[in-house]
């Protein structure tokens, strides 16, 4: 028998090779492309071709884009190639502008400091810490190039509606800047599940929020307080309950999405007596729908590292942290019976049938541009081994190593991100002052 000191020995080197192999698990899980050897790697790190989405701070990301996929369904909805080839030619030196339609309680408050404190720019945006905008101008001009909340302020009304937008921001740009060239402007926006969006909302106005200073212009003027009744009585909504909320007829929470996205001169206006209703909800659905798929990109709050990787490929534009998925809000903390659930969804049918849509349309796009990416590093990666061969049949001598990273074509910039979020001041909902009338 072997006494307790020879056991020990064997039993060390033992749990060593088992503590190895279960921490290679953890890092390399199954189907990961984290551990994969690169051509590059074995090769005294000669690469012929860029891979522009490849760096090192990639991979976590890659990782878990499929994390929050739902099973794949057949698509309701015939999307042609061009429908789901979203990428635009950015030109952030030129004449082009982003332009992001905030839609209430969708995270666009999230997403709006995305865009002017974690996106890699050559001149990042100036955010000064007690200040609620930020300047973004391109590199080397006194020019915007992103129009919204944190960085032109509410220029165009609070929380303005694609009606609003498409006829204002021209104007806008126009005042605020000598130039006169012809701009390039590429709308974006955020959506949200129908149901959430509008607890949301609910739990915002119950706790005193309104935007009773909004707007609403359309067709030159806002409506008048017959075409547009108020919800309450007094400065606010206070402690509204959910009942109350859902009873009143003119609350422009139902129906939010549809309404801030569809061109409204085609239905009259706030005018409801101008057709019939379900007339109006039709030219209004199929409005929204065509505006949200012709706009250089949108994403879903519900989906925050797939609408990061999408930005970035739309754009050519890339952020500096990772988006964080939170799902622990207010909304996913009410508890909601059936009958209450199924009255939200029909107050909000209109919505229910555009997040539908827009869901469908958003995971194809990206799949759509996961397979391209995907297609491009394989392409890229058999023309590297090719050169490679080539190489070593005519007996040439390995290029020297290349030194540091590169830009992708310089595409990414120079720019770091400036301050940390606890410096961002703290937002209400109370614009009044910021509020310009055009």
């Amino acid at each position: 028998m072997m006494d307790d000191r020879s056991s020990k020995l064997i039993l060390v080197p033992i749990l060593a090779v088992l503590f190895v192999m279960i921490g290679y698990q953890y890092i390399c899980p199954a189907g990961s492309n984290s551990c994969h050897f690169k051509a590059e790697e074995k090769l005294r790190g000669v690469s012929l071709l860029s891979t522009p989405y490849q760096d090192s701070d990639d991979f976590y990301r890659d990782q878990d884009l499929e994390d929050d996929s739902p099973p794949k369904l057949p698509s309701k909805f015939n999307f042609t190639e061009r429908d789901l080839d979203r990428h635009v030619e950015f030109d952030i030196k030129g004449d082009d502008v982003i332009v992001f339609l905030h839609i209430q309680k969708t995270g666009g408050t999230t997403f709006g400091r995305h865009l002017v404190r974690n996106i890699r720019l050559e001149q990042p945006c100036d955010c000064k810490p007690g200040q609620k905008k930020c300047t973004c101008h391109r590199p080397g001009k006194e020019e915007s190039w992103l129009f919204s909340r944190f960085s032109t302020g509410w220029s165009c009304g609070l929380h303005a509606d694609w009606t609003e937008l498409t006829n204002c921001v021209p104007v806008i740009m126009d005042k605020k800047e000598a130039q006169r060239n012809t701009r390039n402007f590429y709308y974006i926006t955020m959506l949200r599940d129908p149901v959430s969006r509008y607890l949301s909302e609910w739990k915002h106005v119950q706790r005193g929020a309104t935007w009773k200073t909004a707007l609403h212009m359309c067709d030159g003027r806002s409506p008048t307080q017959d075409e547009l009744p108020n919800c309450y009585i007094g400065d606010d909504w206070s402690g509204v309950t959910l009942t109350e909320f859902m009873n009143c007829p003119s609350n422009l929470a139902n129906n939010r999405q549809v309404r801030m996205l569809a061109d409204l001169s085609l239905v009259g206006c706030y005018n409801l007596s101008s057709m019939n209703e379900s007339q109006r909800n039709h030219i209004l659905l199929s409005s929204a729908m065509s505006n949200l798929k012709n706009m250089a990109f949108y994403g879903l709050t519900e989906f925050q590292r797939k609408t990061q990787y999408m930005f970035e490929r739309t754009f050519s534009l890339r952020f500096i942290a990772a988006f964080t998925q939170i799902n622990s809000t207010r909304a996913a903390n009410v508890d909601l019976s059936e009958p209450v659930r199924r009255r939200i969804e029909e107050l909000n049918y209109l919505d229910v049938q555009l997040y539908e849509y827009a869901k469908d349309l958003f995971l194809q796009r990206f799949q759509f541009t996961r397979q391209r990416e995907h297609q491009e590093v394989r392409l890229k990666r058999r023309e590297e081994r090719r050169w490679l061969k080539e190489q070593k049949e005519q007996g040439r001598p390995w290029p020297p190593k290349h030194k540091g990273g590169g830009n992708a074509g310089g595409r990414r910039g120079g720019g770091s991100e400036k301050g940390t979020e606890g410096e961002f001041p703290t937002t209400t909902e109370d614009y009044t002052s910021q509020v310009a009338r055009w």
